[in-house]
């Protein structure tokens, strides 16, 4: 085998190997072990790209298989990437290259052993999206958790270790649930592996069905609570926004964490080759993500701290995803994937964001700022309006850093943001040849509720990020301007660059996407991929 051939285990490899040999570093090393963490990151990113393309390569979407020490499967323990986890590494990698990028200017100062516990967790995230198989699953679930613990912890502080404390019983009740759920589907099926799971589960007698079916409602209670469907996602506003400015950027990702192993298992395990149980769940995505859109919309209007804000936007993009996948149609699968991608990457720039923008503001501006919406401001006519008066540079590169962030959580054009929306609306409303009458009468009351959602999630984001930018960026109520360093706003730009690209290249991104959901509804690549890959041969042949 080759050095490439060893790929898929380096995103799960690296990490692991630099949090462990940062550990014994002593922390007035921050710098250093900042800078080595950074490169780890970096490099992964650079791996998860060359995975990506490596799996765009592969015919009809069949994914690279690797067998750990060479078992096969359904005994060995295989790692498996396809187009979507491959997207997801990606998305995962770059995310962590900013959030920690960002924490090098002060963050990673305020508690011990930051950057480990921060290649800890992408162990545990790059794990979830690349194992082939339920118990490892589990593992690397534990291992994100256990250290988004620590991060959300971390910079100490009444409210955060009060927000953290609710978090981690939450979580633990959740990997209860997961590993309860993980062992009655192993009773009735005698397998965890997920490409064998998916061929034994529509052979299943009534008893064991009856018994798998009760295993996978506790699976998927435990990653809608992590995917924060309402009302199970009643811990996030408060968690997410007490954490410090690079931890919450990188928690971004988690909830899509949830939402992916959910879109796995719905595909590929209760697909239509999983007899009487085909479909298992999807009303409850379906309409749970609509409550979910519904929650998020109400709490984003109701926000007035910008920590919250993004919160709630986190919960609306975590709707809409839910609800895709229990539409279940590949188009609308496809332009849910794009709107992954890019509503993660600008919740991650909102919460980098956040901190540089509430150093111009003082402690009391939010309470301040609602008196005077609520009952005005007696002063107003004795204040003479100034023409012409210039904007500083750093809050100009603030300010359209902000309105750049707000077109992309609200799917304005030209952004990615909206070319996610409208796939998904021309998802539900068919794609037929150009010029073919729009299908109006083929949707349910159901997906009309989400072309309404898609619409007032993103009228109600525009005006909640819209009144906050006028606060702070036209009307600030002090006028200072913050100190913000080279490496703070460069993972801002890096992350809004990333959705520049895909706005650029939609087209591409888009190919790309609609073969990944194809590949998700047709499973039987993934299938037999994992279980006929061949055993490597050892140098004398045995």
């Amino acid at each position: 085998m080759s050095i490439l051939d060893h790929l898929p285990i380096l995103p799960i490899l690296i990490p692991l190997i630099t949090a462990a040999a940062l550990i014994p570093i002593n922390d007035r090393n921050r710098d250093m072990k900042g800078v080595i963490s950074v490169l780890s990151s970096a490099v992964v990113f650079v791996v998860s790209l060359s995975l990506m393309y490596a799996a765009a390569d592969q015919p009809e979407g069949m994914p690279l298989v690797y067998l750990l020490g060479n078992w096969s499967a359904p005994y060995g323990i295989v790692l498996v990437v396809d187009r979507l986890s491959a997207v997801m590494l990606v998305l995962s990698s770059l995310v962590a290259l900013g959030a920690q990028t960002f924490s090098m200017a002060r963050w990673h100062r305020q508690g011990f052993h930051y950057h480990s516990l921060f290649q800890f967790m992408a162990v545990g995230i790059n794990g979830a999206f690349l194992t082939g198989d339920m118990f490892n699953l589990f593992v690397f679930f534990e291992i994100m958790l256990g250290a988004s613990y620590g991060l959300l912890l971390h910079g100490s502080g009444p409210m955060r270790v009060k927000k953290g404390l609710h978090y981690i019983a939450i979580n633990l009740a959740a990997s209860s649930l997961f590993l309860i759920g993980v062992s009655l589907i192993y009773g009735a099926t005698g397998t965890l592996n997920m490409a064998d799971l998916a061929l034994r589960i529509g052979q299943l007698n009534v008893e064991n069905r009856m018994l798998m079916e009760a295993g996978a409602a506790l699976l998927g209670i435990a990653f809608l609570v992590k995917a924060a469907m309402w009302p199970l996602g009643f811990w996030l506003p408060g968690a997410y926004a007490a954490a410090s400015p690079p931890s919450a950027a990188f928690f971004a990702i988690l909830t899509k964490v949830g939402a992916y192993i959910l879109l796995r298992f719905s595909m590929l395990l209760f697909g239509a080759g999983a007899g009487p149980s085909a479909g298992f769940g999807l009303s409850v995505l379906l309409y749970g993500g609509l409550a979910t859109i519904l929650f998020g919309l109400i709490g984003v209007l109701a926000s007035q701290a910008l920590g919250r804000l993004a919160a709630y936007c986190i919960i609306v993009s975590s709707g809409t995803l839910l609800t895709a996948i229990g539409i279940a149609d590949r188009a609308v699968i496809a332009g849910a994937l794009l709107y992954l991608v890019t509503s993660t990457l600008a919740a991650c720039a909102l919460f980098l964001l956040i901190e540089l923008v509430e150093r111009a503001r003082d402690a009391g501006a939010d309470v301040l700022a609602v008196t005077m919406e609520a009952y005005g401001d007696s002063d107003d006519d004795q204040v003479e309006t100034e023409v012409g008066v210039a904007v500083p540079g750093t809050m100009a590169v603030l300010g359209l850093c902000f309105v750049v962030t707000a077109m992309l959580l609200a799917g304005l054009p030209p952004f990615s943001g909206f070319l996610a929306k409208v796939s998904i609306l021309h998802g539900l409303f068919g794609s037929g040849p150009p010029g073919a009458a729009i299908n109006f009468q083929g949707l349910s009351g159901a997906q009309w509720a989400y072309v309404a959602l898609l619409i007032l999630s993103g009228l109600s984001t525009l005006i909640a990020m819209n009144r906050v930018g006028i606060r702070t960026f036209w009307i600030s109520l002090e006028g200072t301007v913050p100190r913000i360093y080279m490496i703070e706003i460069a993972p801002i730009l890096l992350l809004l660059g990333a959705c520049a690209v895909l706005t650029l290249g939609a087209g591409s991104a888009i190919s790309y996407l609609e073969a990944t959901a194809d590949a998700l509804v047709r499973p039987q690549g993934y299938i037999e991929s994992v279980l006929s890959v061949p055993r490597i041969a050892s140098p004398r042949g045995d």
